[in-house]
């Protein structure tokens, strides 16, 4: 009986990507690791203690000198490039899982309020603007706008107070993010519904490039509690990607934390969370029950630090985080276990702006039973996890749409 456990620091970064400046030009400078790693030791005194990460093999594949460059953990360490345009946590677990995610459209809401207007009102919706404004005020309560956590152009939100209208239901905020999915060219429509500290038009803003939506952050939504989220995301053949591969297989699959609003599975076992300790307890929960499984899970409060460009609670967030694989390390003890250790973007809150940065990955393998520590040729993309996660699971990657499974170069010094 063995397990396979897909740990996502969402926006933990190792380097900018060679083609980081083509969409922002302060990226080509962008290191999340590096930098938090270099703010934190000033701020608290002291170098982050990461014990963990290092033991995975994080300081093979970063120079910083806080990070440990030997390894007594059986492990497979290298980087991986992103595979997908722009920097999106929705397309970088579905490309993670095995989607040809390459071609994403990006495209401002303004671009097509026409067209999204005559959907809505198709279904049935009352639609006005805001104050004239290209972002839309759909029967009185809920706004759909650009987003302005992910690149310009990217996903498009629906967006409601939870006292004002129910989350899921015929006239709810799901319903009118559906309706607007039917029209819509970008990656993704987030439905994102929770309790505000004010009514949202007093939260909407203008973003970079023309787009005009709401400061989500500064709404309340993420620290009032009772935060509903659904990612509708552009048409992908589920099927051939790696938890439903899985799960046909008899293998049961648990989805926590954002990959459990954002990875698709009929069959899997879902926690959503975005509280770390929930995340990491729910993920221990899995590992810890009996039999085979698939366990992808992904810790978005660090994403969430780096939009908030708040460096000091990036690195406790990754001291808590280290602490959790901590306890996950002890659990896979199994010869045919593994522990993988990923991102799907950056996000360096010292890069000047709020947004996610194009870099590398780390890609950190745990395979207990295996003979030291090896490195890993450069993945071209985080299709290539995907992928070699099923090799470990015994199932054929050629059952994915994207991606090929890593395989080990040379022995780590």
């Amino acid at each position: 009986m063995a397990k396979t456990v897909i740990v996502v620091i969402d926006g933990f970064g190792i380097g900018a990507m060679p083609d980081a400046g083509t969409a922002r030009p302060g990226d080509p400078t962008a290191d999340t690791c590096g930098h938090v790693l270099d703010h934190c030791r000033e701020a608290f005194g002291r170098p982050l203690r990461l014990p963990v990460l290092g033991s995975l093999g994080l300081g093979l594949v970063h120079p910083h000198p806080d990070l440990a460059r030997r390894t007594h953990l059986p492990v497979a360490a290298g980087r991986a490039a992103l595979g997908y345009p722009g920097a999106d946590t929705f397309a970088g677990h579905q490309t993670m899982m095995g989607a040809d995610f390459s071609r994403v459209t990006v495209a401002r809401l303004a671009d097509h309020i026409d067209e999204v207007t005559a959907a809505l009102e198709e279904a049935g919706h009352r639609v006005g603007r805001l104050d004239g404004k290209p972002l839309l005020v759909v029967d009185g309560a809920v706004l759909v706008h650009d987003n302005l956590e992910a690149d310009p152009g990217i996903n498009w939100n629906a967006s409601g107070r939870l006292e004002d209208l129910p989350f899921d239901g015929p006239d709810g905020i799901l319903a009118v993010a559906r309706t607007v999915r039917t029209v819509a060219p970008v990656a993704r429509v987030i439905a994102v519904g929770g309790h505000a500290d004010d009514p949202l038009e007093r939260f909407v803003r203008a973003g970079e490039e023309g787009t005009v939506g709401l400061d989500t952050p500064a709404t309340g939504f993420y620290r009032n509690g009772g935060l509903e989220v659904r990612h509708l995301g552009a048409r992908i053949d589920h099927a051939r990607q790696l938890p439903d591969l899985a799960a046909r297989a008899g293998i049961p699959v648990t989805l926590v934390g954002k990959a459990a609003d954002i990875l698709v599975c009929d069959a899997a076992a879902r926690h959503p969370a975005v509280d770390t300790a929930d995340v990491l307890t729910h993920t221990l929960e899995a590992v810890r029950a009996p039999g085979d499984g698939l366990v992808v899970s992904n810790v978005q409060e660090t994403d969430l630090a780096g939009h908030q460009q708040d460096t000091e609670r990036y690195g406790r967030l990754l001291e808590q985080v280290d602490a959790g694989l901590a306890a996950l390390v002890a659990l896979l003890d199994a010869p045919g276990d593994r522990l993988i250790v990923t991102a799907d973007h950056g996000n360096d809150p010292t890069a000047g702006h709020a947004f996610h940065t194009r870099e590398y990955v780390p890609v950190l393998i745990h395979r207990p039973g295996a003979d030291g520590a090896e490195l890993l040729p450069d993945a071209g993309s985080l299709a290539d996890v995907g992928a070699t996660a099923a090799v470990s699971l015994s199932l054929d990657p050629e059952g994915l749409a994207n991606g090929r499974e890593l395989r080990t170069g040379r022995r780590a010094a």
